[in-house]
């Protein structure tokens, strides 16, 4: 077992010094430097301390300060993404023993909330004498995605938040990052790490922006680093702004990055490094990619110099390290970690010629009369075609096999009828040629546009 509890020596508000640091928002952006001696919390910090503290922000940018200052204040801050359903709510202020809420306004939290406590965050930053009082460990407590029903919520350390992270003292130029994630998101929280560790700005994005206002957004702010999900990159590569921005660095995680999308990304951004990083939000970082491949090399299995220890069984990749989450919280929580420490990944990987490759989830799995499918296996080989952009692999129900594969699919532009059969046999005998027959379409549906979660993943369900 590792020892998952390393000294704490620095909070978030060591981080932020220095001139020409700022964090953008779409409408406003603060210097990091006005937070050293500022607050953005309406001078009501010292009435959060030793809070549990559930952050509900409207905005990322309201979340951001808010992370900053409660950092070695508070007893524990939930990062509470805005697509959590107010339903769920209540369970989590009982499960967290939420007794502050911050906000950018937008709830009333004494009524509909029943938390007496409740602190507007405004990215106006207004004097403040520092408090005196000894720093303490604040707990990050986090929601893990992809889950149905009432949300699950993780524990993290500062500490193992940000293991993966070193200062990059090497940069010739500014660093300005970006996400396209949400800050209070597992990747999201990882990039606004690296840009406050890095000495770098943060441009941070907006749920209800349109993706060229945001690409041009990026552009104008002179966005060198930026991560996000393949999906997010997908949705970038189909908009007439993907030039608007020229990064020197292109990262992808949060879904399997095919071949594909990362030749795509090379061939839009030859000036860039594009690389892809293995990670999760119960696990922790896990590893990075950059030699331009999809997969992850086998001698990648064992202990790494990282100290993250990774091994395959049953099929999945499994993960031990002190950046792994300390428990899940909750009456009823299960076990995070086996017995050994390790944590089960639930990704599904596959050993070809010595590099592994990512083929789904395993509760994501489609049984086609027994035999199993995996959506992301297939959705790489219709990707494939020169002219899909992104496709969608789900279970139709069917009454004699229980399920069948069927396909909906994204062109890179827009094609008559005529020209819609031809493509949609092209990509079917691709399939054919590629896959075992189960594995096929039994239907492919040419489609404007596949919805996207707030996570940042494709948003797959059955039909």
């Amino acid at each position: 077992m590792l020892d998952k509890t390393a000294q704490r020596t620095e909070s978030l508000r060591d981080w932020i010094g220095g001139p020409n640091r700022h964090l953008h928002g779409r409408d406003s952006s603060v210097a990091l430097g006005e937070l050293v001696r500022g607050t953005s919390l309406g001078g009501r910090l010292p009435d959060l301390a030793d809070r549990s503290v559930l952050i509900a922000t409207g905005d990322q940018l309201t979340a951001a300060l808010a992370l900053i200052e409660l950092d070695g204040v508070a007893r524990r801050m939930i990062l509470c993404p805005p697509d959590i359903s107010a339903a769920h709510l209540p369970r989590v202020i009982a499960d967290a023993d939420v007794d502050a809420v911050v906000t950018s306004g937008q709830i009333d939290a004494a009524g509909e909330l029943g938390v007496r406590l409740h602190v507007v965050c405004h990215p106006a930053i207004a004097p403040m004498a520092m408090l005196s009082a000894e720093r303490r460990d604040t707990e990050w407590l986090m929601f893990t995605s992809g889950t149905s029903g009432a949300p699950k919520m993780v524990v993290h350390t500062l500490a193992g938040l940000t293991g993966a992270i070193k200062r990059d003292a090497t940069h010739e130029t500014p660093v300005v990052w970006a996400t396209f994630y949400d800050i209070r998101r597992y990747g999201g929280l990882q990039i606004f790490f690296r840009a406050l560790i890095d000495g770098a700005s943060l441009v941070l994005s907006s749920a209800d922006e349109p993706v060229g206002d945001h690409l041009a957004r990026l552009g104008a702010r002179g966005v060198t680093h930026i991560s996000g999900t393949p999906s997010h990159w997908r949705r970038v590569l189909m908009s007439p702004q993907a030039r608007a921005m020229a990064p020197a660095y292109v990262r992808l995680s949060g879904e399997i990055a095919d071949q594909t999308v990362l030749d795509n990304l090379a061939a839009m951004y030859p000036q860039a490094r594009v690389g892809h990083a293995y990670a999760s939000t119960e696990a922790g970082v896990g590893f990075d990619v950059n030699d331009g491949r999809a997969g992850f090399p086998a001698s990648l299995i064992g202990r790494l110099p990282s100290g993250v220890e990774l091994k395959v069984e049953d099929g999945t990749l499994r993960m031990r390290s002190n950046r792994t989450a300390l428990h899940y919280i909750g009456p009823g929580a299960p076990a995070l970690a086996a017995d050994d420490g390790f944590v089960d990944t639930g990704d599904l990987v596959e050993l070809r010629d010595g590099r592994y490759y990512f083929i789904g989830r395993r509760n994501g799995v489609i049984n086609v009369g027994g035999l199993k499918v995996n959506p992301e296996e297939v959705e790489a080989v219709i990707n494939r075609h020169p002219q899909v952009r992104m496709s969608l692999v789900r279970a139709r129900k069917n009454p004699i096999t229980g399920a069948l594969v069927v396909a909906d699919v994204v062109l890179r532009a827009e094609a008559g009828p005529a020209q819609v059969d031809a493509l949609t046999g092209e990509i079917l005998q691709l399939c054919r040629d590629d896959l075992p027959k189960h594995k096929v379409p039994a239907a492919i549906r040419v489609v404007p546009s596949l919805a996207v979660a707030a996570s940042g993943k494709l948003a797959r369900q059955s039909a």
